[in-house]
């Protein structure tokens, strides 16, 4: 399976981009998504998070109280690194069973710390959905009702647009509003897509 990874920073509009190529019969592969599923009730990730932090990072529903396990990584330096030693190795290998049963020509794997979490070579090529930094904290604020200070904190801990912009093979500005100059973009980019999922498949 030939598969595209789309990344961006907070704001950029990585969904929305997803969203158009799955209308055009793509198969998307979201790395957040996952995320939540590998943690959902009955999950042996979840049960070993309890046991680890204790019965306060569940909720009464059962669920994993996202909000408390966050207060705890951010007050105990080690939580980070060995909740990340738990969950990453499950949702990469959940990422790549995934693109392994996607059925379409290529398909999508949306991951938003594609660079900071180093995946790229999870990838055949790697499209960086590119926005300036202006118009990523006015959009996180519209979109999640968080204050400018808020948006700029969210993108400091993320990697630089620099560096996002250093991995891709391909970027699609997604800065205008004009949805006919996205779509343009994307139109143009399946096409190329198709070309080489087509390139790789003849020489298997």
């Amino acid at each position: 399976m030939y598969v595209v990874a789309i990344t961006g920073g907070i704001g950029s509009g990585k969904t929305t981009v997803a969203n158009q190529f799955a209308e055009l019969g793509i198969d998307v592969i979201d790395a957040d998504v996952i995320a939540r599923e590998v943690v959902e009730p009955g999950t042996p990730a979840l049960a070993a998070i309890a046991a680890h932090f204790g019965p306060d990072v569940i909720a009464s529903n059962g669920r994993l109280d996202r909000r408390q396990l966050r207060e705890r990584v951010f007050s105990e330096p080690d939580a980070k690194a060995w909740l990340n030693a738990l969950l990453h190795p499950l949702i990469r290998t959940e990422m790549q069973r995934q693109c392994a049963a996607a059925r379409s020509p290529y398909c999508l794997l949306v991951v938003p710390l594609l660079v900071e979490n180093r995946l790229t070579g999870l990838a055949d090529r790697v499209l960086v959905i590119d926005v300036d930094e202006a118009t990523q904290i006015e959009r996180t604020c519209r979109r999640d009702g968080v204050s400018p200070e808020q948006a700029k904190a969210i993108l400091a801990a993320q990697t630089s647009r620099d560096e996002r912009l250093a991995v891709a093979d391909d970027i699609l500005d997604n800065r205008a509003e004009d949805k006919m100059a996205i779509r343009t973009q994307i139109l143009a980019l399946h096409q190329t897509y198709l070309a080489f999922a087509s390139q790789q498949a003849q020489q298997l």
